[in-house]
């Protein structure tokens, strides 16, 4: 299969649910057991998404919180 030009990723925007060949990603959900997934968006909705936390940072705690 040499020259073949290689296969776009497709997929569908969290926000507008049109499919898109540019996704841009936008959320990834964690599971406590099995795989998680990925949330994408076209390239016009994903500037209307908040950004995507890190999960590193989600489970810190400071001095003085409870």
């Amino acid at each position: 299969m040499s020259g073949a030009a290689p296969r776009r990723p497709v997929r569908m925007c969290v926000r507008c649910d049109r499919i898109t060949d540019s996704p841009v990603l936008v959320s990834v959900v964690h599971q406590n057991s099995g795989p998680g997934w990925s949330v994408y968006a076209c390239p016009g909705c994903a500037p209307c998404l908040p950004p995507v936390p890190d999960v590193f940072e989600l489970g810190e705690r400071h001095p003085g919180e409870e």
